[in-house]
């Protein structure tokens, strides 16, 4: 007992983090309109792309630009500096990678670096990037914590054409000397907005600052914070700016409401009622720390529900086979921290809860965003004690 009541007290010298959210925004009904789906005008052949791209391109079925890639690729192409926002799954990067290969095709000279916030964004970025250019034998690498430090050494050391990497293993390759990055041609930070906080600014800097001869900065993101305005203007001067979305509110494909958790009730009781319901068929549930996410998943496991775990703390294997089973439906509960807010495309999510309140509301709508996709409806839950 007394054990316990040390622990306690050492957890209390730690800074309480306070949300920013107001509850009462996050009661909201769907707005659901019958999605009016943007078709181009144009075609992938108007863009005049290099013709092996444009065979990729075509290769993986894809005819017309979405509107993003529409409004950004010629500027692109053109080496302009762009800030690009776009919701989720609204082929954001297609509208990098489709330009950046194509000026590698036109000059053998040209590099490109793309920074994102997590593990599993990169190997989206990776994926994407391998398929647009089968076949052209590009020397590319991906840099992620969670993997073997000295292969990633080796492959460092490589006359790398592409790399997309996360903050923190990129630096320790610089670091370690094993990677330079001056002769970046193109620097492009996807998810900018939490590539721009507090948790990676000045890594963020360090890379910018390190890839500083670059021609061409490119900032895409679904959400935008205003008061982020001063930092955008250390990496990227008088940019283009593309807005598809506003970058600023909940989806309309979202219903949104609060579970008020009464003095004396038992919280996780309350979750397990709710989850029980037939209608809660694929769910992600968002916990504010790793502690509290394997806390809940074993509950929830113990309770004789399909739950596993994605957080920071998890190896990168671990977190792709959870992943994996959770798309193919063999689980039913993914708890995980904001890990998964942001670069995991998972189709016919039913329902994300949140456990605990967010602490920005830019958190809250790409936690939300992972349901109501593809022109569906979804629904999020967020407990409120």
């Amino acid at each position: 007992m007394q054990q316990k009541k040390t622990k306690n007290r050492n957890r209390g010298n730690r800074k309480k983090m306070v949300s920013s959210i107001d509850p009462k925004t996050l009661v909201k009904k769907a707005n659901f309109k019958k999605e009016k789906k943007y078709i181009s005008s144009i075609t992938f052949k108007d863009l005049n792309l290099h013709h092996k791209l444009e065979k990729n391109i075509i290769y993986k079925g894809y005819k017309k630009p979405t509107e993003i890639q529409e409004k950004s690729i010629p500027s692109l192409i053109s080496k302009k500096d762009l800030i690009g926002i776009a919701a989720t799954g609204t082929g954001k990067t297609g509208s990098f990678l489709i330009p950046i290969i194509h000026q590698m095709l036109e000059n053998k000279n040209i590099s490109a670096l793309v920074v994102v916030p997590t593990r599993e964004l990169a190997l989206q970025v990776q994926d994407e990037y391998h398929s647009l250019t089968k076949g052209l034998k590009f020397i590319s690498s991906c840099f992620i914590g969670g993997t073997n430090i000295n292969k990633d050494i080796i492959k460092a050391k490589r006359k790398n054409q592409f790399i997309v990497a996360t903050p923190g293993r990129l630096n320790d390759l610089v670091k370690r000397k094993a990677l330079k990055l001056s002769n970046t041609s193109i620097l492009v930070l996807d998810e900018f907005d939490r590539m721009l906080d507090m948790g990676f600014i000045n890594d963020v800097r360090k890379i910018s600052n390190a890839t500083a001869k670059r021609s061409q900065t490119i900032l895409f993101s679904a959400t935008v914070d205003k008061s982020q305005e001063s930092l955008i203007r250390e990496f990227v001067k008088s940019p283009i700016r593309i807005n598809v979305t506003s970058g600023t509110k909940s989806s309309d494909n979202v219903h949104q409401d609060i579970i008020k958790v009464e003095q004396g009730e038992n919280k996780f009781d309350v979750l397990l009622d709710l989850l029980n319901d037939k209608a809660f068929k694929k769910v992600i549930l968002f916990a504010e720390t790793k502690r509290t996410a394997d806390k809940i998943s074993r509950q929830l496991r113990n309770s004789g529900m399909l739950s596993d775990t994605i957080h920071g703390g998890k190896s990168q294997n671990y977190r792709s086979k959870v992943i994996d089973l959770f798309k193919t439906g063999k689980t039913k509960i993914l708890v995980a921290t904001d890990v998964a807010a942001r670069g995991i495309d998972i189709n016919n999510v039913t329902h994300v809860i949140n456990y605990q309140l967010p602490m920005t509301m830019d958190s809250y709508i790409h936690r939300i965003g992972r349901t109501g996709r593809a022109g569906k409806v979804g629904t999020a839950y967020t407990f409120i004690n």
